[in-house]
């Protein structure tokens, strides 16, 4: 392996040593309780087991069969969830089949950020992730289940379904994912039609018929952003039988590995084999997520949440160790916001079989790590395919199938993931330069300072832009409004860097995992509210933000840096913040959440 990645893997296991150590302590002792029908009550086995049909209740009851659990994010708002619908049925005859019994322990909430981008709705999607935390647990809370099955692909839904199952860290657990819907319209005309949109040259019949055809089926949207982030990361860690993350959801393929999913956790649940997720996801598997993500040029939003998954299993990550790792890793993968392709032509490249099978090459990832499947890492660099004998995996070609999409790490497009960390007097940031054109990489321009990402908005409409700034838009962390993306200034900044102006954009919020373009440093830390760095910033103020050397600074000499008032939430918009459309339920996560880099977490 190379060396680096094994110091930083070492760093985390000594910065985590306590808090693992207290972790694994909790797990092995749930570990070797007695199951659960044999610990409870009368009653409450009569509870558990009264709606199943009297065989299946004679199984788990009186024969003492394996009995798994379902947590499921389905709903049919969101087209990735959606496929979800049949899963209980199915996953339950395969149970049956496999000598075991299964029943949906809950449903947790799964939000669309694509309904909600904009809108006032946004402000809880960071929240959910933690609401669908404690919602597993609630659902796993039932105590009666030897293993979980976990269903869910999107955003903020599979950190949660992971720090929730990490919760229940003696449980085997295996994720089913739905695979992404078919190819629409491309992304990059996609694009287009909303830069032309904003400009106004299109009317909004064209472009709902353009959104319509880029979003037009079952499955997760095509981009490579936080859902089929999760896929790829899901992967490298070993939570899902290997190669499941990007099949079509009506293959037959998809229906056979859903089904291989119930013999692999079955595998994992009892005897010799006994795999519980909080031995399963240790410092190194947390790396090779890690690795995964800035290889394949993933979503932002992972800088947060694995930070926080890492947390539920007693490891401490931070934004120091993505950016060492990212300067060891080299860029395979070139997925819309940083191609033009979509993952449905990665997968047709070679997928993470090809990547991951790349990646363990080269000495960027830790083959010695327990997986969901018997043979540990190795068997995700394999293809699953399906014949009439059932399903068998195969080794990823040799070749990429397409190397605009995905290159070998000998010939990467990048020799780093092209993630950068910026630090300066504005505080801790992140920018992904891996879809950002070089000559964007270092951005000097005069503040413009917008309080919310309406104000920037109505000033683009305006006319009043045309020219080289620094948007900051600040008030948006996590504590200020939920720390909403913020992919609705995509378009307008696109357009001003299209005419040539030299634009950047900072802010304590976050931008969807489909934005690239335009240079942004986000999740500035500590964020605006309660005087975070952002909050001196004035209009006018020359800023810098230098992704070459890992720069974000407000060019104005130290002693009236220093002097300057920290800017308060203008009160015409602080008389709406939190209020309305149940945002006002949320108020105490906002009041205890964790800062971004800590991972925005609520329940530490």
């Amino acid at each position: 392996m190379k060396p680096l990645i094994t110091e930083v893997t070492a760093r985390i296991r000594a910065r985590s040593a306590d808090s693992r150590r207290s972790y694994l302590a909790r797990v092995e002792a749930m570990v070797g309780r007695t199951p659960g029908v044999r610990r409870m009550g009368c009653a409450n086995v009569a509870h558990a087991f009264a709606a199943m049909p009297p065989d299946a209740r004679l199984q788990v009851v009186e024969e003492r069969a394996p009995h798994l659990g379902v947590v499921t994010a389905y709903n049919d708002m969101l087209s990735a969830h959606q496929p979800y619908e049949c899963y209980p049925q199915l996953l339950r005859d395969e149970a049956r089949r496999r000598g075991a019994t299964l029943q949906v322990a809950g449903g947790v909430p799964a939000m669309c950020d694509g309904v909600t981008q904009g809108l006032p709705g946004m402000e809880l999607s960071l929240f959910s992730r933690d609401t669908i935390a404690m919602a597993t647990a609630i659902a796993l809370a039932h105590d009666v289940y030897d293993g979980a099955l976990l269903l869910g692909v999107c955003d903020k839904i599979v950190p949660g379904l992971l720090i929730g199952a990490l919760h229940f860290g003696h449980l085997p657990c295996v994720f089913v994912p739905a695979g992404p819907m078919s190819t629409g319209l491309s992304n990059g005309d996609k694009a287009k039609v909303r830069e032309q949109y904003a400009q106004g040259l299109v009317p909004r019949e064209r472009m709902l018929q353009a959104e319509q055809a880029a979003y037009h089926g079952p499955g997760t949207c095509t981009f490579y952003g936080t859902a089929n982030s999760n896929q790829m990361l899901l992967e490298a860690m070993g939570l899902h039988v290997p190669g499941a993350a990007f099949i079509h959801p009506h293959e037959p393929l998809r229906e056979a590995l859903s089904r291989e999913a119930v013999g692999a956790l079955l595998a994992r649940s009892r005897g010799p084999a006994h795999l519980p997720i909080g031995r399963l996801v240790d410092e190194r598997c947390i790396v090779n997520a890690m690795v995964a993500l800035l290889a394949t040029g993933g979503s932002t939003n992972h800088l947060i949440h694995w930070v926080a998954v890492a947390r539920a299993a007693g490891i401490v990550i931070d934004w120091n160790d993505f950016a060492d790792l990212s300067g060891q890793v080299p860029l395979l993968a070139r997925v819309y916001p940083n191609g033009s392709a979509d993952v449905n032509a990665l997968q047709a490249a070679g997928g993470p079989g090809y990547v991951l099978r790349e990646l363990l090459d080269a000495g960027c990832l830790h083959p010695d790590v327990a997986t969901v499947a018997p043979e540990g890492l190795v068997a995700y660099t394999r293809v699953p395919v399906l014949d009439t004998t059932g399903v068998k995996w195969n080794p990823a070609a040799l070749a990429s199938g397409d190397d605009d999409v995905l290159r070998p790490a000998t010939q990467p497009f990048s020799p780093t993931g092209g993630l950068r960390l910026l630090q300066g007097n504005l505080g801790r940031a992140v920018i992904k330069v891996s879809a950002v054109p070089s000559d964007r990489h270092v951005i000097e321009a005069p503040a413009i300072v917008f309080d919310s990402q309406e104000a920037l908005q109505q000033a683009f409409q305006a006319g009043e832009l045309e020219r080289d700034f620094v948007a900051v838009v600040r008030f948006q962390g996590p504590r200020a409004n939920g720390m909403p993306e913020l992919h609705k200034l995509t378009p307008p900044l696109a357009v001003l860097q299209g005419k040539g102006h030299r634009v950047a954009l900072v802010t304590d919020g976050r931008m969807s995992g489909a934005s690239g373009k335009v240079p942004a440093a986000i999740h500035v830390s500590p964020e605006a509210l309660g005087g975070g760095p952002l909050a001196r910033v004035r209009t006018g103020d020359l800023i810098r933000l230098d992704a070459t050397a890992g720069v974000i600074q407000a060019c104005v000499e130290p002693d009236e840096w220093s002097a300057r008032e920290p800017a308060s939430i203008d009160p015409t918009r602080a008389a709406d913040n939190g209020v309305g459309l149940g945002r006002e339920l949320f108020a105490g996560m906002r009041r205890g959440v964790s800062s971004a880099e800590e991972g925005a977490i609520s329940w530490v």
